[in-house]
């Protein structure tokens, strides 16, 4: 199949969270099953200082109106995936991608419109005839939705694929503001007084429509969980999946990693004795390889769970355990963290920021890792836990669901603590019980941390199920 992978952010060229995992990995396993994958993303500043990339092809033009929106393109190469960037330097020549430091850029919804389009557009400028048309996020929403407009043709038999990474991010913005998009008047039905939700025209306009695990897409089809479009949702249930994302096993591994102080494996633990105690040192707690950690690693959102943590934070800290928290985000759970730390200093350690090696560090010295979460489409720390045989502690939602298996429910195939009720007292049942197996049953503790380490959630996997999406849709 010839597939053309559309999305706003790839890793190793520009990220800012998990959508650019999912962007440079899934087109790499696609490519290695032999299928023809070509990604389009936009030219920002960060790759034109990066590569300052040579025209692909001639400059192309689409007209919105009687307005022209002139943009080159430029090819890169992510391992052996074709990548064509959309230069248009009024709307990508720019600090950040979404935001400057503080907010989101006001015209977001004109930028990622015209990138919607303009990535057809590429695709026929270099001639690439896509069987499938892969959208994600509400970046991306619309590409669907031109594709059925496409006046001459040059998709008629091409397949859309809508992939819901976050679906409480939407894209939802004032109509009459997006310039680009006024000339389309079979828009104009579909707005919510003058607001377009992107997302939602992306469920309808797609062929498909999955999310980044099963069991977030069964939320997804839930009144609770369905960010506020049930309806929608609801209407194309039999569209609708969810297919688990993969793990980059190349850069987590503790048996190859080079951001932590000693290596180790499932064999021979010894070595995560020794992550521990470099860990402890690091962020200034007692070292101690006797008293469990509970490591964190999170922007500091209601969604990452702080809103069961908070209340029960004092609660916690009686308890027997160091907790480390590293994190930037909302300045109140940012401030209060810091207060807590400050009055627990041999017991809790926060640090506001974030780094490759900071997180490398606590997933390698920490017993056990956090993730409460309010909701969680997919999740990828869980599964970098279980690598590092440190045992998450998860709510049952989204993917912490599908990957996690709590030591109640099976005990021969746990690898992991969950809760479900969104609360902190639930939180705090299911810490309680993690710390009581790690004191009671120190060798049942060991054998779960090696059982975990043997979980694998691969990109080859999740590739053969994005192969078969492609065929139903086709």
């Amino acid at each position: 199949m010839k597939i053309l992978f559309v999305v706003s952010e790839v890793e190793d060229l520009v990220k800012t969270g998990g959508l650019a995992d999912v962007g440079k990995s899934l087109p790499i396993a696609l490519k290695a099953m032999g299928h023809e994958v070509t990604i389009v993303m936009p030219y920002y500043q960060q790759l034109a200082h990066r590569f300052n990339a040579p025209d692909y092809c001639e400059r192309q033009v689409l007209f919105s109106g009687y307005k022209g929106y002139e943009f080159a393109i430029k090819e890169l190469k992510i391992e052996n995936v074709q990548v064509l960037a959309v230069d248009y330097p009024e709307f990508f020549d720019r600090k950040g991608l979404y935001t400057d430091d503080y907010h989101a850029y006001n015209d977001n919804a004109e930028r990622f419109a015209f990138f919607a389009n303009a990535a057809l557009q590429t695709a026929k400028a270099v001639g690439f005839q896509a069987d499938i048309i892969h959208c994600n996020d509400w970046h991306t929403a619309l590409t669907p939705y031109f594709v059925t407009i496409d006046n001459n043709g040059f998709f008629a038999n091409a397949k859309t694929i809508f992939t819901i990474h976050n679906g409480a991010y939407q894209g939802t913005h004032k109509f009459s503001d997006i310039e680009y998009l006024q000339p389309h008047y079979q828009l104009h039905s579909q707005l919510d007084g003058d607001a377009l939700n992107f997302v939602r025209m992306g469920i309808r306009y797609a062929n498909k429509i999955n999310a980044v695990s099963p069991n977030y897409a069964q939320e997804l089809l839930s009144p609770l969980g369905s960010h506020h479009l049930y309806d929608e949702f609801n209407r194309r249930r039999n569209d609708v999946s969810g297919i688990l994302n993969g793990c980059d096993y190349t850069q987590w591994d503790p048996t190859t990693d080079d951001n932590i102080v000693k290596q180790y494996d499932h064999s021979n633990l010894s070595g995560k004795k020794l992550c521990k105690s470099d860990l402890q040192k690091n962020v200034g707690l007692p070292e101690n390889n006797n008293i469990p950690i509970i490591g964190m690693v999170c922007r500091l959102t209601e969604q990452k769970g702080f809103a069961f943590i908070m209340p029960i934070l004092e609660l916690l800290l009686r308890h027997q355990f160091q907790l480390v928290i590293i994190g930037t985000g909302d300045p109140e759970i940012s401030e209060t963290l810091r207060n807590t730390a400050t009055r627990h200093p041999s017991k809790f350690a926060f640090i506001k920021d974030f780094s490759v090696r900071k997180a490398h560090m606590i997933e390698a010295g920490s017993d056990f890792f956090l993730m409460p979460s309010l909701f969680e489409p997919c999740g990828l720390n869980q599964m970098y836990s279980l690598a590092y045989g440190t045992l998450p502690i998860v709510r049952a939602v989204g993917g912490l669901k599908d990957t996690v298996i709590d030591l109640a429910d099976d005990p021969e195939s746990a690898t992991g603590f969950v809760f479900v009720e969104p609360s902190g007292e639930a939180l705090l049942g299911c810490v309680q019980r993690a710390l009581l197996f790690y004191y009671e049953t120190p060798e049942l503790f060991e054998s779960t941390q090696k059982k975990a380490m043997l979980s694998r959630f691969t990109w080859d996997e999740a590739a053969k199920n994005y192969e078969g999406l492609y065929l139903e849709a086709l």
